[in-house]
């Protein structure tokens, strides 16, 4: 799983998986996996079609706890089972969605354990389907489809790829780990519901020839769990990204840099319309003063001058133009990163600075952990031991000041 999708401490919370028969119903053994790393509870039903198949015993022998199938099956402290998801889990979500349980729950028939569940169920629904091609594109499963986004359904469509029967178009299963991530976001609570974020994240490249750059190995892992914290506390979040290789839910949006003076701009463009800016990139300072663009030539043995011109703070930017808006600031440092950290956090007019250590082990660019001290405007201290860098951002977006 991506490093930015792995958040824990969803223990108490339980999920309830609705599996119909297709061919991608054994990838919902892979979600269950998923969702128990993150310390959910899951429960299953599996109707007669997809244990044809995976079987119950799969979902049984990897913890899911109870288990369905048919329709007079009964819990296990009651005999309504019918009812059992709607009572105990937090979310239900039908992955994969055959045609068949589309239908049936949009058309209201209970006739199935699974269906009868899903109508009875009052909390967040997820529904996925994967089917092939030309029977998504059917009126009937189109009307069905509307339906449930009417009655108050979260639809995720398929996506267009290959599928089972050799055919290629829109039917298949989205992948197991933009799912996951739907589900822990119908599991948040949403107190940044109405807040427009602001991320920049990874390193920035500054050309000086045809063929070389100066840059930093940051990975942007830091400021992508930031932003996806964000976005499942239900945030409007914009990433402004280096050029780092790093995937994001559909609804994040995405802005690609290169340089130290595009993410500025970038940012300058977005800030006026944002209300919480989290600056994690590790910016260039400088950038050469470029040789041209043809490829620098080596011709013999002598040494090599490159000049360097100064990249705008595009922090400092930000904090002068703060206004009543919040600002959050990263700093990686060697050695104690305190009192660069509290400089920082007064010159660059910040309301919340996390710093860490790059020559600490386990902390810092490329590593899923991060030790960290944390400084905020309002004259909160804290140092953190090494955590997983989503628990970094969890924990900061708990910290922010809220005005």
């Amino acid at each position: 799983m991506r490093e930015h999708y792995r958040f824990g401490g969803f223990m108490g919370r339980r999920v309830h998986l609705g599996v119909s028969g297709s061919i991608a119903a054994f990838k919902s053994l892979e979600l269950l996996r998923s969702l128990q790393e993150c310390d959910c509870s899951v429960s299953a039903t599996v109707t007669d079609a997809a244990a044809k198949f995976v079987t119950p015993l799969s979902f049984e022998a990897l913890g899911a706890s109870p288990v369905y199938q048919g329709m007079f099956d009964t819990g296990p402290d009651t005999s309504f089972a019918h009812l059992e998801p709607g009572q105990v889990a937090d979310a239900l979500a039908l992955v994969p969605a055959s045609a068949d349980i589309i239908g049936k729950v949009a058309g209201g028939i209970a006739d199935t354990m699974l269906s009868c569940q899903a109508m009875a169920f009052r909390g967040p629904k997820l529904v996925v389907p994967a089917m092939n091609p030309a029977m998504w594109a059917s009126p009937a499963v189109q009307r069905n489809w509307a339906q449930l986004a009417e009655d108050g359904w979260e639809c995720m469509e398929p996506v267009s790829g290959n599928v089972a029967c050799g055919d290629t178009g829109k039917g298949k299963m989205p992948d197991v780990e933009t799912i996951h991530l739907h589900i822990l976001r119908m599991l948040t609570e949403k107190d940044l519901a109405g807040t427009r974020v602001l991320v920049t994240l990874g390193p920035t490249r500054e050309q000086w020839d045809a063929v070389r750059f100066w840059s930093n190995p940051s990975s942007g892992t830091m400021g992508a769990c930031m932003a996806v914290a964000a976005w499942l506390r239900g945030a409007d979040v914009h990433v402004v990204r280096g050029p780092v290789d790093i995937e994001f839910p559909e609804s994040i949006a995405v802005h690609r840099v290169t340089s130290a003076l595009e993410m500025h701009q970038a940012c300058m463009d977005l800030w006026p319309d944002t209300d919480v800016g989290v600056a994690t990139a590790a910016v260039a300072d400088f950038r050469p003063v470029p040789h041209g663009t043809e490829k620098f030539k080596k011709s013999g043995a002598g040494e090599l001058t490159v000049r360097f011109e100064s990249n705008p703070d595009i922090l400092r930017s930000m904090g002068e133009d703060k206004g009543d808006r919040r600002l959050i600031g990263f700093a990686a440092e060697t050695g104690d990163p305190r009192s660069e950290a509290l400089r920082k956090l007064e010159s660059k007019h910040l309301d919340l600075i996390a710093a860490n250590r790059i020559d600490s082990e386990g902390s810092g660019f490329g590593t899923r952990t991060n030790e960290m001290f944390v400084a905020c405007a309002d004259g909160r201290r804290e140092t953190w031991p090494l955590l997983p860098k989503t628990e970094v951002a969890w924990r900061l977006w708990d910290l922010l000041p809220t005005g």
